[in-house]
C-alpha cells in the first residue's frame, strides 16, 4: 500500500480555485500574489483558457516569463493565443486597473527557476531569496507613476523555412499592437541568404535592445549592405559574429568600397561592442582602419580568422582606441608571412594586461618575425592559452619562445608544431631525433614554477620554399 504525501493549503487552495472558474476568477483581484504563480501554472497544465485570461489581466509582478513555463511551439498556440487575447484586454484599456503591474511579457526560454521558487520546489534559502526579490520588487513598483509601454522580449532565428507557428502568430500580433507595444530580441541568429524576405521582421523589432548578432551563412557583399542599417540602430549590442561574405568576381572596385562603407559606416554607432568576431571576412583587406578606429568601448575578445589582412589593417588594429582591455585574440588562418611583425609587437604590449587567449595558428609566421614580438609575448602575465600550431619554427626558435613563455605564471597550456628541421630524418632517425627534441625541451621547462601542459603536434609545419626562416 503506497503512502500518498498530504496536499499542502497551497495545493488545496488551488484546487478550490479551480473547481469553480467563477469563483476562481472573481477572487483574482485580492489573491495573495503568493498564489498567481502556481495558479498560473495549473491552470496552464488544465489549460483553462479564462483563467489564464484574466490572470494576466491582474498579473501582479512586473515581468510574466512565460517562455520559462512553455515551449514556443503548436501544441502551445492556443495557449499563447489566449494570453495574448488577455493583454489585449489591458492594451484596449485607456484606464489600467489600479493593481495593474505587467511591463514585460517574456517568451525566452528564461527565469524557469521563478516558477520553481514560487511553487515551493526549492530549498528554504531559495524561497527565503524569493522573498528578498519579492520586496525589491515592491519597493520597485512603488516608484512607478505611469503605465508604460509593454515591452515583450522574444529570441529569433531567422531561416530560409518559414517561423513556427507560434512566433508566426507573435509577429503578426505584434504587427497589429506596434503603437503599444515594444517587440524585443536580445539574441539574434540568421541562417538564411535571403534577408529581404525577412527586412519586415527587422523593421518590426525595437533593435536598441539587441545584445548579440550571429550570421551563420553565406552572405553576398550585397546583403551585408542591406543589413548594415539595421545594425546601426543596435546601439546597445554586445556581441557580432560574421562569417563567409562572398564578394561576386563580376564586381567592379567602385562597387565594392561602396558596399563596404555601408557595412563600416555603422561602427561609430555601436558603441557597447565587446565582442567581435569575423571569419573568412577578405572583403575587408585595406579597410579595417574604418571598423577598429570606431571601436571605443572596451573590447573583450577579438577574432578574425581565415581572412586576409594587409600591414596597415595590422596597425590599426594595434591602434585601435578600444583594444586595451582585450582578453581574448585569435587571429588564426591570417597568414603574416610578408607583413612587418611591427604592429603585432605593439598590439601585444597594449594588451599584455588583460589578455588570457592568444590564438596565432596557421599564420606562417617566420622565426625573424617571431623574434620582434617575442618580448611583448612574454609581457601578457594574464594568458593562459597560447595556441602557435601550424607556424614554421627552428628549434633554436622554438627553444626561445620557451624561455620566454615560461616567465608566465598564469599559463597553462601551450601548443607548437614539431620543428621543421627534423623532418628530413626518416624512420629510426626521425623518432631518435624526436625523442632528442623531447629531452632537450623538458630540460628548458624544468625550472617552471608551476604545472603546465605543452603540446606538440606530430607533423612539423614547414616553411614555404620561398620563405625566409
Amino acid at each position: 500500500m503506497s503512502l500518498q504525501a498530504t496536499p499542502t493549503l497551497l495545493q488545496l487552495a488551488m484546487q478550490s480555485l479551480l473547481r469553480d472558474e467563477a469563483v476562481a476568477i472573481s477572487a483574482l483581484p485580492d489573491l495573495p500574489m503568493e498564489l498567481f504563480p502556481p495558479l498560473f501554472k495549473d491552470a496552464l497544465t488544465h489549460k483553462r483558457s479564462n483563467i489564464l485570461r484574466r490572470m494576466v489581466q491582474v498579473w501582479p509582478f512586473p515581468c510574466l516569463p512565460l517562455g520559462g513555463l512553455m515551449k514556443m511551439k503548436a501544441p502551445y498556440l492556443d495557449v499563447l493565443q489566449t494570453i495574448l487575447d488577455g493583454i489585449d484586454g489591458l492594451l484596449d484599456q485607456n484606464i489600467h486597473p489600479s493593481n495593474y503591474r505587467l511591463r514585460i511579457l517574456d517568451l525566452r526560454a528564461l527565469h524557469k527557476t521563478f516558477w520553481t521558487v514560487w511553487a515551493g520546489d526549492k530549498t528554504a534559502s531559495c524561497i527565503s531569496e524569493a522573498k528578498c526579490r519579492r520586496r525589491s520588487q515592491r519597493r520597485g513598483l512603488e516608484t512607478v507613476a505611469k503605465p508604460e509601454s509593454l515591452k515583450v522580449f522574444i529570441d529569433l532565428c531567422l531561416k530560409p523555412r518559414a517561423l513556427n507557428a507560434c512566433l508566426s502568430y507573435v509577429l503578426l500580433w505584434a504587427r497589429k499592437r506596434k503603437a503599444l507595444l515594444q517587440l524585443g530580441c536580445k539574441k539574434l541568429k540568421i541562417n538564411t541568404i535571403a534577408l529581404q524576405k525577412n527586412v519586415k521582421v527587422l523593421e518590426l523589432l525595437d533593435l536598441d535592445c539587441m545584445e548579440e548578432v550571429e550570421v551563420c551563412c553565406t552572405w553576398k557583399l550585397s546583403t551585408l549592405a542591406i543589413f548594415a542599417p539595421y545594425l546601426g540602430q543596435m546601439k546597445n549590442l554586445l556581441s557580432l559574429i560574421l562569417s563567409h561574405i562572398h564578394v561576386p568576381a563580376s564586381i567592379s572596385p567602385e562597387e565594392k568600397n561602396q558596399l563596404v562603407s555601408q557595412f563600416t559606416s555603422q561602427f561609430p554607432n555601436l558603441q557597447c561592442l565587446q565582442e567581435l568576431s569575423l571569419d573568412s571576412a577578405c572583403f575587408l583587406k585595406g579597410h579595417m582602419d574604418q571598423v577598429f578606429r570606431c571601436l571605443e568601448a572596451p573590447l573583450e575578445m577579438l577574432s578574425i580568422t581565415d581572412s586576409q589582412l594587409s600591414e596597415s589593417d595590422l596597425k590599426a588594429l594595434s591602434q585601435c582606441p578600444g583594444i586595451y582591455q582585450l582578453k581574448h585574440l585569435n587571429l588564426s588562418g591570417v597568414i603574416l608571412t610578408n607583413i612587418n611583425p611591427e604592429p603585432l609587437r605593439v598590439l601585444l604590449e597594449r594588451v599584455a594586461a588583460t589578455l588570457r587567449i592568444l590564438d596565432l595558428e596557421n599564420c606562417m609566421i617566420k622565426d625573424s618575425q617571431l623574434s620582434v614580438f617575442l618580448p611583448a609575448l612574454s609581457q601578457c602575465v594574464q594568458l593562459i592559452m597560447f595556441n602557435y600550431l601550424r607556424n614554421p619554427i627552428s628549434v633554436a626558435a622554438l627553444e626561445s619562445l620557451l624561455l620566454h613563455t615560461s616567465k608566465l605564471s598564469c599559463l597553462g597550456l601551450e601548443m607548437y608544431s614539431t620543428p621543421w628541421e627534423i623532418f628530413g630524418a626518416q624512420s629510426d632517425s626521425y623518432h631518435k631525433r624526436l625523442d632528442e627534441l623531447r629531452e632537450e625541451l623538458s630540460k628548458t621547462m624544468m625550472h617552471l614554477e608551476h604545472t603546465r601542459t605543452v603540446w606538440f603536434s606530430v607533423a612539423p609545419c614547414l616553411p614555404n620554399d620561398n620563405q625566409v626562416i
